[in-house]
């Protein structure tokens, strides 16, 4: 509707003086390039900045009230619903966008043009303006894609303190067989990332969806690393860390990046150090050597890692690392 009304308002602009009309024209331009292109993707990226300063405040209030559970968890559901509602409105801003941009230079070359061009440096000109808008919703979109991410790796952080217990990984020898199944909080994350990428699988393409989702990867895989570096593992929890690993493997693939697809097998293997007997770390890595400084630091955090007395028989097998 809006580029109607344009073209009906460069119908009864034509009649100017060549100069006038190119003036008028590009300041019509100007306009239908910050209303249609930047002001949009701005709006949404704010409610991101919004809804990360929600966050921020339930995490001090969980500080300052960690016994207040039913406080805490209203808090808690209203910082993500804040999350995963910024997420998409500013996806469906990045799709909607794409959409102007590609209508705006439709425009601007079948319409606009021939207004500018019979006035000296006129059209140079406003192909320079489209350019540098078209740079300010490159580096919007950045920076929003950015937070998208900062957005859904604050919910991951909290589910796992949330959700993941100490005896998830360190199961008691109490005769019962071990659960095998994947644990409550890489369920819970793995259902949240499906659910708000959703959003993004649509509205994203080409080379933009594939450098998101790749940080994404990345940065799943390096809070999961963090995290779990805070646990201890026995022979049986092990076991439940590699399904935790194969079902965020399972999910990764869904973004077609091989790195990150690589790196998830990669800490596959190195779950290995807390299945096998001690005598049989030694020869673990022998194919993969580039993950045996991650694997001694996951070695450290074996159950029996002090009475085995695993740091000088390493240190003796792998005096360089």
């Amino acid at each position: 509707m809006h580029f109607v009304f344009i073209s009906g308002l460069l119908e009864i602009l034509s009649p100017c003086l060549p100069s006038t009309l190119a003036t008028n024209v590009k300041a019509v331009f100007t306009c239908l390039l910050d209303q249609y292109i930047t002001d949009g993707l701005e709006r949404a990226r704010e409610s991101l900045n919004e809804a990360a300063a929600l966050r921020e405040r339930f995490m001090l209030s969980t500080i300052v009230s960690r016994r207040v559970a039913a406080a805490a968890a209203s808090a808690a559901e209203a910082a993500a619903a804040a999350g995963e509602s910024s997420f998409r409105s500013f996806m469906v801003a990045v799709q909607r966008c794409a959409s102007s941009v590609a209508i705006v230079q439709q425009y601007f070359a079948n319409s606009i043009s021939r207004l500018l061009l019979p006035v000296d440096g006129a059209h140079a000109a406003s192909c320079e303006e489209m350019a540098t808008a078209m740079s300010s919703v490159e580096t919007a979109a950045y920076k929003g894609l950015q937070k998208c991410i900062e957005t859904m790796m604050a919910e991951v952080d909290w589910l796992l303190s949330a959700e993941q217990k100490a005896t998830d990984y360190c199961l008691p020898d109490d005769g019962i067989a071990p659960d095998h199944r994947p644990t409550t909080a890489c369920t819970r994350i793995v259902a949240y990332l499906s659910r708000v990428l959703e959003a993004a699988f649509t509205a994203l393409e080409g080379l933009n969806k594939q450098a998101f989702l790749t940080e994404l990867g990345n940065q799943l895989h390096k809070g999961l690393l963090n995290h779990w570096q805070k646990f201890t593992f026995n022979p049986s929890g092990g076991l439940r860390l590699k399904r935790d690993i194969t079902e965020y493997g399972e999910f990764v693939r869904s973004f077609n990046a091989p790195t990150v697809d690589e790196k998830f097998e990669l800490l596959g293997i190195m779950a290995n150090v807390f299945i096998v007997a001690p005598e049989s770390l030694s020869s673990l890595f022998e194919g993969t050597p580039s993950i045996r400084k991650d694997a001694q630091r996951f070695i450290q955090l074996r159950d029996d890692y002090k009475t085995a007395k695993l740091a000088s028989k390493l240190s003796s097998l792998w005096p360089s690392s």
